[in-house]
């Protein structure tokens, strides 16, 4: 009962430390998602703080293996290293992590990755751009995810607007803006109200573009999202420098290029840069306005380089990738190739191990049988002997009885006669006498005694017939002289 007692209590131990390492594993993956979706949230206002929040989660996801929590951190890595102007190494992680959420069947993660890299190269390739925008919506459409979609829609509205087709740029941009606000997205709103209010400015309808640029700061300010502000304040700036409200211009510059600052954006600096050149130049501030393209001729040279390095640097990154996604293939197929081999070398041992054991088994069951046969031959032998012994008794025996069976026979026939001829005279002496006597010829007592003398001898005979029947010794039946004095 103490022996029970004590596997009870290790049992319950295994299960409740089991329970625990759950409960341990469960919060570890809450505390990746979290570091996650802090580091994503500060991705416009603080890309630095995106990083760190991003490579603090997969240290603890890498601790923990938990495989989702590891893709989504090299995502969100990947969008740090995006906001700060470095391309090459956000495709880096961006191809990691879809790597990861392809091996793991994640389509949620995939589709958003794919949506990354498409930001990636709207920049600098919009065909490809548009090729990875697209693969983000089929697999939202897969999984009927409204907001993966919206963030989709916005995306190829961009690309769209790029390539000067504003009417497909437009249509694409306003289906996302209906679903952001379905979805009440507020920064999905206020992205498609930017976009919306700058297709309308290339359409050439500016109170439109005003009308929704002006609604798009608001919300921007409302949600301290500091270079979605500057990035709007940039097309505000060449809609009133247009105007000629060169004040109103002056503002929304100086405010675009404060928070480019803040959001740490240097591409959306240099932008604002070109805009500061433009309004010095139409407000005919030649003098400021040399010096500014003295600046933009350098940033450009600077610039241009960048983005050439840039989508060299993505398509090296990409290559470099594939080339390391084929050799870890042909690594991971010659370990399962390995680890087949090992399997089947375990399962020939194992079989090996069982047919010795069989064969052991089997050899000592053999041993084991031949002495009990032996045993059995034994006692067989035993019993034959034994047999024999009593066979020889039977053999003599029937022997000695036949010897008997054949005196009794000649004795029977023996007595048979005996009775025909030894017994049949007494008894036809009294039937005579008896004659004699129904006819009076002799007297009673004369009659009684020869009848007693017939009995007698009768009975004599009799006598000597049983003993010389019961005792083999006789040679036979031989009369007895009959004693007639003693019979008188």
């Amino acid at each position: 009962m103490n022996l029970w007692h004590f596997f009870i209590h290790i049992s319950l131990l295994l299960f409740s430390f089991a329970v625990s390492s759950q409960s341990y594993i469960e919060k570890d993956s809450l505390k990746v998602e979290s570091l996650n979706k802090t580091g994503y949230d500060l991705r416009l206002n603080d890309p630095e703080k995106t990083l760190s929040y991003g490579y603090r989660a997969l240290q603890l996801a890498e601790k923990t293996r938990y495989d989702n929590g590891i893709g989504e951190a090299y995502r969100i890595i990947g969008i740090g290293y995006y906001y700060l102007g470095k391309n090459d190494k956000a495709l880096a992680n961006y191809l990691i992590a879809l790597s990861t959420f392809k091996r793991n069947n994640n389509l949620s993660g995939q589709a958003k990755t794919y949506n990354n890299i498409g930001n990636l190269y709207k920049e600098v390739h919009y065909d490809k751009g548009l090729e990875y925008f697209k693969k983000a919506l089929v697999i939202a459409n897969q999984l009927n995810d409204p907001e993966l979609k919206a963030g989709y829609y916005l995306n190829i509205g961009i690309i769209y607007y790029r390539k000067e087709n504003h009417p497909t740029a437009l249509k694409y941009t306003q289906l996302s803006h209906s679903l952001f606000n379905k979805l009440n997205n507020q920064l999905g709103v206020t992205l498609a109200l930017q976009n919306i209010g700058v297709i309308f400015k290339s359409l050439n309808q500016p109170e439109k573009a005003e009308f929704f640029l002006l609604e798009a700061n608001k919300r921007a300010k409302s949600a301290d999202l500091n270079t979605v502000i500057g990035s709007i304040n940039l097309t505000l700036v060449e809609i009133y420098k247009n105007k000629g409200d060169f004040i109103k211009a002056e503002q929304f510059l100086n405010e675009g290029k404060y928070y480019a600052e803040i959001g740490k954006d240097i591409k959306l600096q240099s932008d604002l840069l070109k805009k500061s050149y433009q309004l010095a130049n139409s407000r005919k501030n030649y003098k400021q306005a040399l010096y500014l393209l003295q600046k933009l001729y350098t940033q450009d040279s600077i610039e241009l380089q960048n983005t050439i390095s840039k989508k060299f640097g993505l398509f090296e990154e990409q290559f470099k990738f594939a080339a390391k996604e084929k050799e870890s293939a042909i690594k991971l197929e010659k370990a399962k190739t390995n680890k087949i081999i090992f399997l089947a070398s375990i399962m020939v041992s194992l079989l090996a191990t069982i047919l010795i054991v069989i064969l052991y088994l089997n050899i000592k069951k053999k041993v084991k049988t031949n002495k009990i046969l032996n045993l059995l031959n034994q006692e067989i032998s035993l019993q034959k002997e034994n047999l024999d012994r009593v066979n020889h008794n039977l053999e003599d025996i029937i022997h000695q009885r036949t010897i008997d069976l054949k005196i009794k026979n000649r004795k029977l026939s023996e007595y048979s006669a005996h009775l025909s001829h030894q017994i049949r005279g007494p008894i036809a002496t009294m039937k005579g006498l008896m004659i004699l006597e129904k006819e009076s010829l002799i007297e009673d007592k004369d009659f009684i005694v020869e009848i007693s003398k017939c009995v007698n001898e009768i009975d004599d005979r009799i006598i000597n017939i049983n003993d010389v029947l019961h005792n083999l010794s006789e040679p036979g039946l031989i009369p007895k002289p009959v004693d007639k004095e003693n019979k008188s």
